[in-house]
């Protein structure tokens, strides 16, 4: 039996708390993303005429249809991590297009390869890696790097994670028998909680992004602690030597002074000879 790493009823409740303190928000978010997504394809529908114009919205509307899931990954993960989403979040992911279409289609051609083998590795496979796009998304990895991930984060889940899609299944099915309408609830409802299972499952990994160094190999814990001038890659000054006004004042006393050796004779040179005085008498 599995070890349970995160618990179902906690990610539900997270959304429906969520949910119910935004409500207004996630109803505005969803209307949003699916003019967004549709708006293309409406437009191309009246320029059937014109096949060029009537591709060209289709594929902005497939692009832009992955835009908003990135968004949607955005703004679920902000409330998972205590910060609001915004509507902006939506479109601020386009530098991880590619990224996210590769991810997907790998994703998608393993699922295929796996029910083609008896469906159950299909199954298995598509639980699997499903956190690929959550991934992709919060860590910026590579499609490859984001598929080893996920396979990591599922490891021992596996079982719980597709009972919990089958409970988000029949939540948005709910939903949708609510005369449709109680999807505008549900759906904001089962993705905050997919996202919460994804940061329970993923919590304390580290970025792969490494540290910045210096050209000396310091890294930023090294400089923290640096004068000023190393951390600028200067050689630090020679501290200089405590005076006797600076003893006097830490510590009160007066340093003692070494007497200074006086001559005891002075040589006189003349043209007519040499005469020596003697210092002591």
């Amino acid at each position: 039996m599995s070890e349970r790493r995160f618990s179902m009823a906690d990610a539900v409740r997270f959304g429906w708390e969520t949910v119910k303190g935004n409500l207004g928000f996630f109803i505005v978010l969803l209307l949003v993303a699916s003019l967004i997504q549709n708006l293309p394809g409406i437009i191309g529908r009246f320029a059937e005429k014109f096949p060029l114009i009537s591709l060209t919205l289709f594929l902005a509307g497939w692009f832009l249809g992955f835009v908003v899931q990135m968004g949607l990954i955005k703004v679920s993960l902000k409330f998972c991590d205590g910060t609001k989403g915004k509507l902006d979040d939506l479109l601020s992911s386009f530098d991880l297009l590619f990224k996210f279409i590769g991810g997907t289609f790998l994703y998608g051609l393993i699922i295929m390869a796996g029910f083609v083998l008896l469906v159950v590795p299909g199954i298995i496979w598509a639980v699997k890696f499903s956190l690929t796009p959550y991934f992709i998304v919060d860590r910026n990895l590579g499609p490859i790097e984001a598929l080893k991930a996920s396979s990591k984060a599922t490891k021992g889940a596996k079982w719980d994670l597709f009972l919990f899609g089958l409970l988000l299944g029949l939540i948005n099915l709910a939903g949708a028998l609510a005369f449709v309408v109680g999807l505008f609830v549900t759906m904001p409802v089962t993705m905050l909680a997919y996202a919460h299972a994804y940061r329970t499952l993923a919590g304390g990994e580290k970025s792969p992004a490494e540290s910045p160094e210096t050209g000396d190999g310091e890294g930023p814990e090294e400089l923290l602690h640096a004068s000023p001038e190393a951390a600028q890659g200067e050689a630090p000054a020679e501290p200089a030597e405590p005076s006797e006004e600076t003893y006097e004042a830490v510590s009160g006393e007066s340093p003692e002074k070494v007497p200074e050796k006086r001559p005891e004779k002075i040589r006189l040179t003349s043209s007519k000879g040499v005469m020596y005085i003697n210092l002591e008498d």
